[in-house]
């Protein structure tokens, strides 16, 4: 396994320091920030959402969701929903399922970031895989993706005390 070629070829040919984090596969958020030892919160999570009729790459805190109906509001658009994977596998053909990074603009998307994420000095990522992730520091990332700086998250559902 290795990061996904398309990032690593970009973010070699711009010459800014990233760590390759290596971890036990993991498919989801928690069980990502789990396995690299670090708080759910510093784990940027990729969120793809179809608005009208394109498609447009979130990223926000793991520990929050997209508030759709604030992305309506910031997009100007009547039709904001997620994505379904089978509607966008085909948009990272050297990626995992699910495991793309925040570079929309590597697959010609627009990246909208979440404006907690901007508050860290470093931002964590799937890197393409299921078992790999990157930490860079922020400035770089948003220097190298451009990303629209914008807030559109919302608390995860938690489960009340006594409830499993």
């Amino acid at each position: 396994m290795s990061i996904a070629r398309k990032l690593k070829e970009y973010l070699d040919d711009q010459e800014v320091h990233y760590e390759v984090l290596i971890h036990e596969e993991a498919y989801t958020s928690p069980e990502i920030a789990h396995t690299l030892h670090v708080p759910g919160k510093d784990l940027a999570k990729v969120i793809m959402v179809k608005v009208e009729d394109r498609f447009v790459m979130t990223v926000l805190p793991s520990t929050w969701k997209v508030d759709l109906n604030r992305l309506k509001e910031v997009f100007q658009a009547h039709h904001v929903r997620l994505a379904t994977e089978d509607e966008f596998k085909g948009l990272f053909p050297d990626c995992d399922l699910g495991a793309m990074p925040p570079f929309g603009n590597l697959y010609g998307l627009d990246v909208y970031v979440d404006r907690s994420l901007t508050e860290d000095e470093e931002i964590v990522f799937q890197a393409g895989t299921h078992q790999e992730a990157i930490r860079m520091r922020y400035q770089d990332f948003a220097a190298l993706v451009g990303p629209t700086v914008e807030e559109f998250h919302q608390p995860l559902a938690k489960v009340s005390e006594g409830q499993n």
